[in-house]
């Protein structure tokens, strides 16, 4: 299938998951996560959850991290020009909610996007190949291409990985680890 066509499907099956269908799936892939080893990664950038779209809800993982002695960066959207600018999220940093939905810092430091470690990366659905299809904005492709070269990925997902994404292009490059319900 196309990302259009998938978009649409998962945006809709999503939308339709029961809250306690969320919060099983939200504990397995913390389980999941939780069990990885975090120790070669300093700076890690998370996205927070945009609730009205049912995303999995990322602040246990910050507070996992923060436990750590990580870093933790998100991100402020800039959609007249669809790029991202990124900051240092501590306990002292104000989130406001923007139009779309979005949690983002108001009081932050900015931070180099080449000092980020291992990004984490919202998501619709992915292939078996570790590609991914968004909202369609391009946010994560400008930014995972500004990265440094060595940068790890992982793509959480309620949804186990489908076969193929048939329309990928120049700027799609596959994560380096998917994590969804087992």
């Amino acid at each position: 299938m196309k990302k259009k066509e998938l978009r649409e499907i998962y945006k809709q099956k999503r939308k339709s998951l029961s809250k306690t269908e969320i919060e099983n799936f939200e504990q397995n892939i913390y389980t999941q996560l939780f069990e990885i080893d975090f120790s070669t990664y300093k700076n890690i950038h998370i996205f927070l959850p945009i609730e009205k779209q049912k995303e999995i809800n990322t602040y246990p993982i910050v507070e996992f991290l923060r436990k750590q002695k990580k870093t933790i960066i998100i991100s402020k959207s800039d959609f007249k020009t669809n790029t991202l600018q990124h900051y240092i999220f501590n306990n002292s940093t104000t989130l406001e909610i923007n139009k779309y939905g979005i949690p983002e810092p108001i009081n932050a430091i900015e931070f180099d996007v080449k000092k980020i470690d291992l990004v984490f990366v919202p998501l619709l659905i992915s292939d078996k190949q570790n590609f991914r299809v968004g909202y369609g904005k391009g946010f994560y492709d400008r930014f995972l291409s500004d990265c440094k070269k060595d940068i790890f990925t992982i793509g959480l997902n309620f949804f186990k990985p489908i076969d193929k994404i048939e329309d990928l292009n120049k700027f799609d490059f596959p994560l380096n680890k998917i994590i969804y319900p087992k």
